[in-house]
């Protein structure tokens, strides 16, 4: 059975119930965390009373300084919603910078100069083995390389991001990955109930993104197969799988879509946002935006993050 942890600036707490427990460990990072399982068995047994969750002032449980990598339109609905065929979409894969990594309920912090500021529930994974460039990944192992999963909104500046083809700057601010609040450590068996994860998110309130994992198009087992061709991941590096339908961009109708393309390229993209600034879908000041992670039966539940979007002065 899967075991939440939770981290603080002072430590970590195991999950139980609505109370935490403190994590008798000297680990600073998610990776020395993974490394000391032992110290979260002894939490999860332990007799200590612990301390009531809502008293706990929760960080990101992946801790800084990590890679992170992102699936690029990984999901059957998303790709549907953008105009593409699912079954032709490529397995893509972009980074984004370590620094983006922000709590789960901080606040999101939108630049001056963005303009359309999107979001994107998705389901990462957090690497608990070192992958060298080459390393063999089969179902049989695959639970070795992923020791635990979380909650993050893949943020986007879609102004800077569409015509720039510029995914980096434009997913890589400060505060652009809301992560957490919950490591969920794996145990023997949890990840063959993957696809079973349904991914929401809310927006004051609102329902805006619902859909199980298992309309994503390339899983953990071939997205780790084909990153560990080219790219090292270590304990603690971050993978984020993709996002379902329902973020505030939208493909054109195909009439539209067309007629754009026989115009100039300056004139397409300023006649594209003039259009996309009438779309209240987009994050606003002051707006709450809440992610959550869990299987139908809450057996296996990532927990539920709640950031507001706040315009930077």
């Amino acid at each position: 059975m899967s075991v939440n942890v939770l981290r603080t600036a002072d430590g970590w707490y195991t999950v139980r119930g609505r109370r935490a427990v403190r994590v008798q460990t000297a680990a600073a990072t998610t990776a020395d965390l993974l490394a000391d399982r032992d110290a979260v068995t002894a939490a999860v047994s332990s007799t200590d009373p612990g301390v009531p969750v809502a008293d706990l002032a929760v960080l990101s449980p992946v801790t800084p300084g990590r890679r992170v990598v992102a699936q690029m339109t990984n999901f059957a609905s998303h790709a549907a919603d953008a105009g593409l065929d699912p079954k032709s979409v490529p397995l893509t894969f972009f980074r984004k910078a370590s620094g983006s990594i922000s709590g789960p309920y901080e606040d999101i912090v939108k630049p001056a100069h963005v303009r359309l500021l999107d979001y994107e529930v998705e389901i990462g994974l957090v690497i608990g083995a070192p992958l060298p460039v080459g390393t063999e990944v089969s179902a049989a192992n695959l639970s070795g390389h992923v020791a635990a999963l979380v909650v993050t909104n893949d943020v986007s500046a879609r102004d800077l991001q569409l015509p720039r083809t510029q995914f980096y700057e434009a997913k890589s601010y400060p505060t652009f990955t809301p992560t957490g609040p919950a490591l969920v450590l794996l145990e023997e068996g949890d990840l063959d109930r993957f696809a079973e994860l349904r991914l929401r998110l809310w927006v004051n309130g609102e329902l805006r993104q619902d859909m199980p994992a298992s309309d994503m198009i390339h899983r953990p087992l071939e997205a780790l197969r084909a990153l560990s061709g080219f790219q090292r991941l270590d304990p603690g590096d971050l993978l984020l799988t993709g996002t379902p339908v329902g973020t505030a961009l939208s493909a054109p109708p195909k009439p539209v879509e067309l007629l754009g393309s026989l115009l100039p390229t300056a004139t397409k993209w300023r006649l594209f946002f003039k259009a996309q600034a009438k779309n209240p879908k987009y994050l606003r000041d002051g707006d709450l935006v809440e992610a959550a992670v869990a299987t139908d039966d809450g057996t296996l539940d990532l927990g539920r993050q709640r950031t507001t979007v706040r315009y930077a002065r």
